[in-house]
C-alpha cells in the first residue's frame, strides 16, 4: 500500500516580520527508504536489520536501496550506482548511509527531489561524506562537502584512528545532561562503541556543526592517533556523536534530521545503539509520541551477524542478492 504524507504548521509567531515554519509529518504508515552503499561499515547489513524491526513493530513500508554489480549482487564497492532510488519519490523518510558515491544524474535527481521537498532525513556515520562527485565540471560538486554539511550537520573532516578494528572499543559514549529528556534518548544508556571517533565540532580549527544542530551524545576517544601526534588542540578527544537539526527545502518546508556517527557494524549488536537509531527514526517522522518511556523495542527481528568493517570485496559478503523484507 502506497504511503502518503501531509504538511502541518509546526510553529508560528505573529511578531512583525516573522515567517511561518512548516514541518513535514508522515502518515500513520510511512514509507521509509534506506539508501545504502558505504563499502566500509556494512550498511548493506545494518540497514536491512533496522528495516525489519520497523516493519515488524510498526508495520511501516520499508525499502532498501543497494549498490549492485552487473549480476544483481550487492556490491558496496560500486560507487557509481545505487539501484532503486526512484523509491524516494514517494518516501516519507530517507535514511542515508552511503560513502563517497559518484552517482549518475538520473539517479541523483531522486535524492535532490527528496531533499528539495523538506522531508525528514536520518544519517549514519559516513553520510557526512555521502557523495564524491569527481568530475570537476559536475553540477553536484558542492554535495561533496558544503551541501551535505548543510543537510546532515557536518562534512568529512578527520577521525581519531581505527585501532584494533572490531576487536576493541574505541569510543566511550555519554548522554549530554541538557539533552537527557529528549525523546530520542528514551531508554538509551551510555555505551562503548567500536566506532572510532569522528571529529565534527570544536578544536582550534573552529569547526562547527551546521545550522541549528543540537548535540545529544558525546563521544570520548579511548585511543587516538591525534593524541599520539600531539594534535588534540585541533582535534579534541571529546566530540558529539549524535545530534538533531533541521534543514529547509524549497518553499520554506523544514525537515527534521537525526544523525549519529557511531554506526560500526558491531555497534548495532548493542541494543542501546539500535534503540538510539529507532528512536531517531520515529522522532524524525514526527512520531515521538510512539516512543515509549523506555525507548523503542530493540529486539532483533532476524539474524544479525555482520562482517567486520573494511573496504573491498574480501570484506563484505559476496554473492548476496537483495532480500524481500
Amino acid at each position: 500500500m502506497k504511503s502518503w504524507s501531509f504538511l502541518w504548521i509546526g510553529f508560528f509567531s505573529l511578531l512583525p516580520g516573522s515567517l511561518i515554519t512548516v514541518e513535514t509529518q508522515a502518515a500513520e504508515k510511512p514509507h521509509i527508504v534506506f539508501v545504502t552503499g558505504d563499502d566500509e561499515y556494512r550498511s548493506e547489513e545494518s540497514m536491512p536489520m533496522l528495516a525489519q524491526i520497523l516493519k515488524r513493530d510498526y508495520g511501516f513500508d520499508v525499502t532498501v536501496c543497494y549498490s549492485l554489480d552487473e549480476d544483481g549482487n550487492i556490491a558496496p564497492g560500486n560507487q557509481k550506482s545505487i539501484s532503486g532510488l526512484e523509491a524516494l519519490d514517494d518516501a516519507d523518510l530517507m535514511v542515508l548511509f552511503t560513502r563517497f558515491r559518484d552517482l549518475p544524474p538520473d539517479q541523483f535527481q531522486h535524492f535532490l527531489k527528496y531533499v528539495q521537498s523538506g522531508k525528514p532525513v536520518v544519517g549514519f556515520r559516513t553520510a557526512t561524506h555521502a557523495f564524491l562527485f569527481r568530475d570537476p565540471k559536475s553540477p553536484y560538486k558542492e554535495w561533496n562537502d558544503k551541501k551535505i554539511a548543510e543537510l546532515v550537520g557536518q562534512k568529512w573532516i578527520t577521525h581519531h584512528g581505527h585501532f584494533g578494528d572490531g576487536h576493541e572499543y574505541l569510543t566511550q559514549v555519554t548522554i549530554n545532561t541538557e539533552a537527557k529528556d529528549h525523546p530520542i534518548l528514551r531508554g538509551v544508556e551510555p555505551y562503548k562503541a567500536y566506532s572510532w571517533l569522528y571529529h565534527v565540532d570544536g578544536g582550534s580549527e573552529g569547526h562547527q556543526l551546521a545550522g541549528d544542530s543540537q548535540p545529544l551524545l558525546t563521544g570520548h576517544s579511548l585511543k587516538s592517533g591525534h593524541e599520539m601526534k600531539g594534535n588534540l588542540e585541533k582535534y579534541p578527544l571529546d566530540n558529539p556523536v549524535a545530534w538533531t537539526k533541521t534543514y529547509t527545502g524549497e518553499g520554506g518546508t523544514k525537515g527534521r534530521v537525526f544523525f549519529t556517527t557511531t554506526a560500526h557494524p558491531f555497534d548495532f549488536k548493542d541494543p542501546n545503539v539500535r534503540k538510539l537509531a529507532l528512536n531517531g527514526i520515529l522522532w524524525s517522522l514526527g512520531m515521538e509520541d510512539k516512543i515509549p518511556t523506555d525507548g523503542a523495542k530493540a529486539d532483533l527481528a532476524g539474524e544479525y551477524d555482520p562482517n567486520n568493517s573494511g573496504t573491498g570485496p574480501e570484506k563484505y559478503k559476496t554473492g548476496q542478492k537483495p532480500k524481500k523484507l
